[in-house]
């Protein structure tokens, strides 16, 4: 029996705006209620319809616990709406979207606002273990003496703050950073340097070309409490060079290692949402259509290879659609690391890396680069992790809309050892 359809009303994104080591001018609450309030505002209905909001989020800060309520509130879906936040790591706004399409199927839900919003220019400072121990004895000391006799057992090492955004993006299973895990892909792979550097730079060209050709038409300004407007990415380096790029030391692997500030994703601030409906919603409100959700498939993977995730989950939605690498019109491919989506798409193409990987006979396909990220990726996007797969399926409708193609799909490797693909179809 097929599953009802799903479909994507329309959706808008925030600028992803770039970490420069300092907290950013949004929060993530703001991020989210700055995509979602311009999306309502062209479309012939309001919050107040909504059957509930799905946000994923990674790192939402203490004013933030479940953050997709709190956007919901703010932005006036009223008090008897339900919310809830996702996390799964960097295809949490994948998951949220997901997991909106399954209650529209089942029926639970006619319309859905879901997507991910993420401040990691936010991401807290946190207390060692011996640290928060000690506070916690001298909240007990009452009298002056006391304090004094607590603050025999401080030591400097204790005030060294742990950084948040660090420590998350470490497994603590294999001990190892995402960064490092790319490391090993650039090995496993023979996947050189210049490679890498040669993937980034053709990222800052394609955003540089997107945002001249005004491709990026889901991105909506938002605007700071002292007036100044942010309405584009802001981590584009089009002047960016394969000169400068190896100009780069490389951050995991110092004495051998190839993977740089300039050929990974970047650290930014940004939201994406999208408005889901069923069919009966479409026609009940009579709403536009931008394309569908089809098909979605997770996997697993060895964390120290987390970057292979969209291999697997790929290889598990076409074989579940019956279909091939070449049935897909256009792709795209988070760029976690240049090395990451390389080595994903030498895993798709070769017999050898199918039969080890997969264990299949016949490989995915050679996928056609030029049909990948044709507008750019997260090496010059940007990759708040909330939000980054929301924006991977918003920007491929878009693309399939321009393109006046018809299938897409969108990928994502996933901290821990996973992989996310969605399959969104637009009908004639």
């Amino acid at each position: 029996m097929n599953a009802p359809p799903v479909f994507v009303v329309d959706g808008a994104r925030t600028p992803f705006l770039k970490s420069r080591n300092t907290p950013g001018v949004f929060t993530a609450t703001e991020l989210a209620l700055a995509a979602a309030r311009p999306l309502f505002s062209r479309l012939p209905i309001d919050a107040t319809v909504l059957d509930e909001v799905i946000l994923g989020c990674v790192i939402p800060g203490p004013d933030e616990c479940n953050i997709a309520r709190i956007t919901a509130l703010r932005l006036g879906c009223g008090v008897g709406t339900p919310a809830w936040t996702v996390q799964r790591q960097c295809a949490s706004g994948m998951q949220a979207l997901d997991c909106a399409c399954k209650d529209i199927q089942s029926g639970r839900a006619n319309i859905v606002l879901a997507g991910g919003t993420e401040a990691m220019s936010h991401a807290p400072l946190l207390w060692k273990t011996a640290m928060v121990r000690w506070l916690s004895q001298w909240q007990k000391a009452h009298s002056p003496f006391a304090k004094l006799q607590t603050l025999r057992h401080v030591r400097p090492a204790m005030l060294a703050p742990v950084i948040g955004l660090l420590r998350g993006l470490r497994d603590p299973v294999v001990g190892l950073s995402m960064g490092e895990t790319a490391e090993i892909l650039a090995e496993k792979f023979a996947i050189e340097r210049s490679q890498m550097d040669g993937f980034a730079m053709r990222s800052h060209q394609r955003l540089a070309a997107a945002q001249t050709h005004h491709h990026l038409t889901e991105i909506v300004p938002i605007y700071s409490n002292e007036g100044k407007v942010y309405a584009d990415d802001d981590g584009l380096r089009s002047n960016t060079t394969m000169a400068s790029l190896a100009k780069l030391r490389p951050v995991f692997e110092p004495a051998y290692g190839c993977v740089t500030a300039g050929n990974s994703s970047q650290i930014s601030d940004g939201a994406a949402v999208l408005l889901l409906a069923s069919e009966q919603a479409v026609n009940d409100y009579q709403l536009p259509v931008l394309g569908r959700i089809h098909a979605c498939a997770w996997a697993g993977v060895k964390p120290e290879l987390m970057g292979l995730g969209p291999v697997y989950s790929t290889a598990a939605l076409l074989q579940q659609q019956n279909m091939s690498v070449g049935d897909v019109d256009y792709w795209e491919i988070n760029e976690a690391f240049a090395v990451q989506v390389q080595a994903c798409l030498v895993a798709m193409a070769a017999t050898n890396w199918s039969l080890e990987l997969l264990g299949l006979e016949e490989p995915l396909g050679k996928l056609d680069e030029t049909r990948l990220n044709i507008d750019g990726g997260a090496i010059a996007i940007g990759h708040p992790v909330g939000a980054t797969g929301a924006r991977l399926v918003l920007h491929l409708l878009h693309v399939l809309q321009q393109k006046q193609a018809r299938c897409g799909v969108a990928t994502l490797c996933i901290g821990g050892g996973q992989g996310g693909s969605m399959m969104l179809v637009r009908d004639p």
